[in-house]
């Protein structure tokens, strides 16, 4: 078995991407202090056809160059909007039509294996890397979805968990 070339991989130019069918699912960042898991958001966003990214609260907007590097150009191929509180957010996803998913281990959630997936798309919530998606936050959510988790710590980086849930997400959407 041999690695496939980059020329091999089918990619989309720039604009054959603007105008591609997108994953009905948009990402809420609050407070996610590493610029480093902002620009995986990206990347992973783009990844997976996603339809874009609220940036909120103190999260890092483009252009930044933590951002910048780890995203690795999907600043440019992802619509990003920013907002200076998460309700915010929110209350503009749930206009759009989105049913609000916050990602948090909190009562009454979810296991991603059960995460409703309805035709008009899903806003999926991440929150600060300590301290998780506010309550005030999560009081405004249509509901909480959570990542089966077997080992001791129970936590996992929000972006490794952005990975989780958006595969988890798309997988539902498009395959």
């Amino acid at each position: 078995m041999q690695k496939r070339l980059t020329t091999e991989l089918g990619r989309m130019t720039g604009e054959e991407y603007a105008t591609s069918p997108k994953t009905p699912v948009w990402i809420i960042l609050e407070n996610v202090r590493s610029a480093h898991n902002v620009g995986s958001f990206f990347r992973t966003a783009d990844a997976f056809g996603c339809a874009g990214i609220s940036l909120c609260g103190y999260t890092a907007q483009p252009p930044h160059k933590q951002v910048d590097k780890v995203a690795l150009g999907a600043t440019d191929s992802v619509p990003w909007l920013g907002f200076d509180d998460a309700p915010a957010a929110i209350a503009e996803a749930k206009a759009a039509g989105y049913l609000v998913l916050g990602v948090e281990q909190a009562h009454g959630a979810i296991s991603l294996e059960d995460m409703p997936c309805p035709e008009g798309g899903i806003a999926l919530v991440f929150g600060n890397e300590v301290d998780g998606v506010e309550a005030d936050t999560l009081a405004v959510c249509d509901g909480a979805v959570e990542v089966p988790q077997f080992g001791m710590k129970h936590s996992l980086n929000v972006s490794v968990c952005g990975g989780a849930v958006l595969w988890e997400a798309t997988r539902r959407y498009r395959l």
